[in-house]
């Protein structure tokens, strides 16, 4: 029966190939600290570059590469980190026990903060980089915070009331100065359970049932009191409306008095006014009718002036008239011819061209002649007038 043969891998094949892989992983380590492209930065990092072990920048998010000697980038996440810490075995101020327990949230620095990431990251790498690390470091501040803050308060100041307010205020603030020596900040910060032992408990019920026996009794003599004050009041309330409707009622006749008396005084300024008023308009129209009168009175005196002056020139043109007369009537008497000449003469001036003269015998009646074609007149008195001497 023929044997079939088989190939032979020898020893030195092997060894070369385990010397050629260790090699290539030599070198792949060694090409990771000469160059790093297109690392991505997310919105929630930032990115911290490295040159030969020393941060070269801080960067925010973005997509970066970098290439020379022993270059890195490191990705410190800056979401919140959630902690929970408890502590069943905390002393008050007063020598009782309490547990408390202290939620929050953890922040490393962001892009703002890059000077603590460069100054603190020799010591706190591992802070930066490890949320579990974080974690850890927070919860030991906050034990200590929690025993520093309780410490320092009375029980009644760490469990009732607003006091669960100023004991989460004192362990944010206590805590947060411990962790700004790591660069961290923590917010957030609740206490949202206040552990109580049963014995401390007990001993808490019987203090608040004491407490609400106490306040009730004070309550039902303060409800003692009130009532007692509000019938005395009330009382008070109904003497002071009937002194007060007494006292409005003679407020109100007062007024009603004052209203009267002003009335009357208005009446009377009236009727005085009135009177006034007539007395003006009696003494107006007796002063209009004296001025009648006496405007009358001056016009009949100016008539009686006129009258007497006419009179007067009427006088003295009838003593001229006389005068003239008296001097005609010498002359005439003196001289009978001229007062012939004076009668012709106005016999004749009586006499008109168209008038006609009929002498007749005394005791007859003159025959009535009417003018006509061919009768002429009988006298001619022109020529008898001319003819006279």
């Amino acid at each position: 029966m023929q044997s079939v043969k088989r190939p032979n891998i020898s020893t030195r094949t092997i060894v070369i190939g385990v010397v050629v892989f260790v090699a290539l992983l030599f070198l792949l380590s060694l090409s990771s600290n000469f160059f790093y492209f297109f690392e991505r930065v997310s919105a929630s990092e930032v990115g911290v570059q490295f040159v030969s072990g020393r941060i070269k920048d801080v960067v925010g998010p973005g997509v970066y590469s970098d290439a020379g000697l022993f270059v890195d980038m490191e990705r410190v996440s800056i979401q919140s980190v959630g902690f929970s810490v408890s502590d069943a075995e905390l002393i008050t101020k007063d020598k009782q026990r309490i547990g408390v327990v202290v939620t929050g949230d953890v922040f490393r620095p962001g892009l703002e903060g890059k000077d603590k990431i460069v100054q603190l990251w020799g010591e706190y790498s591992a802070l930066f980089l490890s949320d579990e690390a974080a974690r850890v470091r927070i919860e030991d501040r906050a034990r200590q915070s929690m025993k520093v803050c309780v410490g320092d308060r009375n029980f009644d100041d760490n469990v009732i009331g607003t006091g669960r307010d100023e004991l989460r205020n004192c362990i944010d603030d206590e805590l947060n100065e411990l962790a700004a020596n790591y660069g961290l900040r923590v917010d957030n910060v609740v206490v949202p359970e206040v552990i109580l032992s049963p014995e401390v408990q007990a001993r808490l019920d019987e203090i608040v049932q004491s407490r609400l026996q106490t306040e009730k009794a004070a309550q039902d003599k303060l409800k003692a009191e009130a009532e007692a004050s509000a019938e005395q009041a009330r009382q008070e309330g109904e003497i002071r409306v009937q002194q007060s409707r007494i006292q409005e009622e003679s407020r109100q006749q007062t007024i009603l008095a004052v209203l009267e008396q002003e009335k009357i005084v208005a009446q009377r300024a009236v009727i005085e006014a009135e009177r006034a008023n007539e007395l003006a308009r009696v003494e107006a129209e007796e002063a209009i009718i004296v001025a009648e009168k006496n405007n009358e009175l001056l016009g009949a005196q100016r008539d009686l002036e006129i009258e007497s002056a006419r009179a007067l020139a009427a006088a003295e043109r009838a003593k001229a008239d006389v005068a003239v007369q008296s001097i005609l009537a010498s002359l005439y008497a003196e001289n009978p011819g001229l007062l012939q000449l004076q009668i012709v003469q106005a016999n004749a001036s009586a006499l008109q061209p168209t008038d006609k003269i009929i002498f007749t015998p005394e005791g007859t009646i003159p025959t009535l002649v009417l003018p006509g074609p061919g009768i002429v007149p009988t006298v001619d008195t022109t020529q008898g007038a001319t003819a006279q001497p």
